[in-house]
This record gives structure tokens, C-alpha cells and sequence, in this order.
């Protein structure tokens, strides 16, 4: 997993999972790109990379716009002299039910997610095409964007068009040696801890006590560091075959997610009606529909 002389930008990796993210990424000696919008954030991660080893540079900007992402991908050339490696993980949340959630809700987490991805990979792309050497662009997703969450119609729907935009751009850019995969990652963190059934084991862990076999195995939840090997194994050599992929990590867990497809069928002569729909729906195509939702979690009985 030998990433020396590459360089990676890591989009809101001031904390949490973006941190975790970069910090691996450092470890294995890519020099980073660390971004978030608050300032001392941004250095205080820089500074914790820089004293494990690693090294790093911070860009406080917002992602979303083109201006954005140029800024990145060009701090990364000033600094580096190159771009390699992409991870696109800044996010927010505007958390509301369909009737309750207004314009700005939606248009906030879309513009950060799914623009911000867009602007980000496409700079990436760029430069990496003019290289001619390659690259690996990492993007963010999540349990929502694959199956839908309740109160989340905004971020669903931007981490499934991250899935969808992963599987295109793998074919986009094959011929230039991109290879583009979106990651699935389920962790503690700020917006794990609001979620009343996790909050408890997560302030255990808090306090130094570790994570119970059934959360790390059962649900495949545990801390941003054990997501974060996933991005390094998918920025080097040993990965360069993996592309067009949605993968999930989480706790001692690893899973490789489907894609869309159809599963089941039916035909009539000369098309449907609704009644001829109504007649053979249950019996056929109607009889084992999808659930939907992220499964709630399996907790032991007390």
C-alpha cells in the first residue's frame, strides 16, 4: 500500500471520517490536502498528521463551486506538483420530512454533495488526464443514498447520484487509468451520536470501552479509522482493477453493494392495460417487492 509521491486531496477532512481518511492516506506516504471551512480546524488537523509522520497542507474553502474545486486541485500541484488521489467526503445535513423541508434545506445539501463532488472530480479528472499517469477518485456515499432514510430526501438523493456518477465516470475515464469507486462508510461520529439506540455505546467508547462484537460484526459500525482503510487500498496499485464499485466499510465489516438491476419480469402481446397490469401484477413482477429504509439496528435483547 506504498502511496509515496503521491498527493491527495481530501475534501472535509477536518474531523471525523475526512480526517480519518487523510490521516491513512498519510500514513502510507501520500503527501494531503486537508480541507474544511473552519480555519483552525483545518490546521489542527494538518498539525496532527504532520506529527504522526505525515505530510499536509490545509485549504479552508467550501466545497460546491468550480472556484472550489480548482483551488484545491491547484493547492495540491503548487504544493506536490501533481494530483493523484481525490477523496470527496465534505458534506452537511438539513435533516426534514418532505413537507417541512424548504428550498434552502435542499439546495444546501446538494450543493455541497453532489455539485461539490461533481466540481471536485471533474478539476481531479482534468488534471489527471493531463498527467497521463492515471488516478484514483475516491467518492463519498452512504447507506442512504443506496436504500433511502426517513427525514433525508435531500442527502439520499445526493449519495445516490454519487453512486450513479461513480459508475459512469469509471467508464469515462478508464482509458486514462482512473479508476472512480464510492465508498459506503457506517461510523461513529457527530451524526451517529444523535441517533438515540447508537448514542450509548458510542459515549462507552468515549470512555475507552470498545465497541460490542454484534454492533462491529452485526451491523458493521465502528470508529472513522476503521472505515478509513478502504481508501488507501483503493488509491494504490493493489486496486487498480476495482472501478465502478460501491463499497461498504464499517467496523470488522467490508461488503460489496449491488448494483441496480432488474429482478423479475412479465409480457403480454402487444403491450399492458392497467386492468391486464392489475390481474398478473401480484402473482408476477408484484410478488416480492423491495423493502426500503436502512435496516434498523439489531440490538441484543436486555
Amino acid at each position: 500500500m506504498d502511496l509515496t509521491g503521491k498527493a491527495a486531496v481530501v475534501t472535509g477532512s477536518g474531523r471525523g471520517l475526512g480526517l480519518a481518511y487523510a490521516h491513512a492516506l498519510a500514513a502510507h506516504g501520500a503527501r494531503v490536502v486537508v480541507n474544511d471551512i473552519d480555519e483552525a480546524v483545518a490546521e489542527a488537523a494538518v498539525k496532527s498528521i504532520t506529527e504522526a509522520g505525515g505530510t499536509a497542507v490545509a485549504e479552508v474553502v467550501p466545497v460546491g463551486t468550480t472556484e472550489a474545486a480548482d483551488r484545491l486541485v491547484n493547492r495540491a500541484v503548487e504544493e506536490f506538483g501533481r494530483l493523484d488521489i481525490l477523496v470527496t467526503n465534505a458534506g452537511i445535513l438539513r435533516d426534514r420530512v418532505l413537507w417541512k423541508m424548504t428550498d434552502d434545506d435542499f439546495d444546501a445539501v446538494i450543493t455541497t454533495h453532489l455539485k461539490g463532488t461533481f466540481t471536485c472530480a471533474r478539476a481531479a479528472a482534468v488534471r489527471m488526464r493531463e498527467q497521463g499517469e492515471g488516478g484514483s477518485l475516491i467518492l463519498v456515499g452512504s447507506p442512504a443514498g443506496q436504500r433511502g432514510n426517513f427525514g433525508q430526501t435531500n442527502y439520499s438523493a445526493a449519495k445516490a447520484g454519487i453512486a450513479a456518477m461513480a459508475r459512469t465516470w469509471s467508464m469515462e475515464l478508464g482509458r486514462a487509468g482512473i479508476t472512480v469507486n464510492a465508498i459506503v462508510p457506517v461510523a461513529a461520529t457527530a451524526m451517529t451520536e444523535t441517533i438515540p439506540a447508537f448514542a450509548p455505546y458510542i459515549e462507552a467508547m468515549k470512555n475507552g470501552e470498545p465497541l460490542p462484537d454484534f454492533l462491529r460484526k452485526g451491523e458493521g459500525f465502528g470508529t472513522p479509522e476503521d472505515c478509513a482503510a478502504l481508501v488507501p487500498f483503493l488509491a494504490s496499485e493493489a486496486a487498480r482493477g476495482v472501478t465502478g464499485q460501491c463499497i461498504g466499510i464499517g467496523g470488522d465489516k467490508v461488503a460489496l453493494w449491488s448494483h441496480p438491476q432488474e429482478i423479475a419480469a412479465a409480457f403480454a402481446d402487444g403491450g399492458w392495460s392497467p386492468a391486464t397490469l392489475a390481474d398478473v401484477w401480484p402473482t408476477s413482477v408484484g410478488a416480492e417487492l423491495q423493502s426500503v429504509g436502512v435496516p434498523a439496528p439489531k440490538f441484543p435483547e436486555a
